[in-house]
């Protein structure tokens, strides 16, 4: 493994466990070039996904590219990044246990979606703006009434 602060590859393993969640294996490093420490995350995966994007192209699953596009739509939000990383592992996981080694990108858009509804509603309407791709002021307007009346019976008149 890379150290991050000198591009050193001699790093060593000082401290190894489960997250709490179980998704990925915990490792404290230190750097035998610098003596920096750094922990980095590992993770199983269970079959190789490839992604149907609606061009028909077939790329292969990014899990870092699904968390750059959550956390773009939670820019300067304050959710907890453990409830983050704790959807994301989630979307990854149903997809998985779809059993099917392609899932198409709108497969994917709608599951993120709704993970982002359970933890932020702002993330989830930006999402989901790109996802739907409004173009105009009309697009965000209806979209929003009809969340709001998804939601009308739990909220109190």
């Amino acid at each position: 493994m890379r150290c991050p602060y000198c591009g050193n590859d001699d790093t060593q393993v000082k401290d190894s466990r489960p997250t709490e969640d179980s998704s990925a294996i915990r490792r404290r490093r230190i750097c035998n070039g610098c003596g920096g420490r750094f922990t980095t995350f590992e993770r199983v995966q269970l079959r190789e996904l490839m992604v149907v994007k609606k061009s028909g192209r077939k790329v292969p699953f990014d899990r870092d590219k699904l968390a750059r596009s959550v956390s773009t739509a939670l820019r300067k939000r304050a959710v907890d990044p453990e409830k983050v990383e704790r959807m994301i592992s989630g979307v990854v996981r149903q997809l998985e246990s779809l059993g099917e080694p392609e899932v198409t990108s709108e497969q994917i858009g709608a599951i993120v979606m709704e993970g982002l509804k359970n933890l932020d509603d702002v993330a989830f309407v930006r999402f989901a703006s790109v996802y739907r791709n409004f173009s105009a002021a009309d697009d965000f307007r209806s979209f929003l009434s009809e969340l709001g009346s998804d939601d009308a019976p739990d909220k109190p008149e």
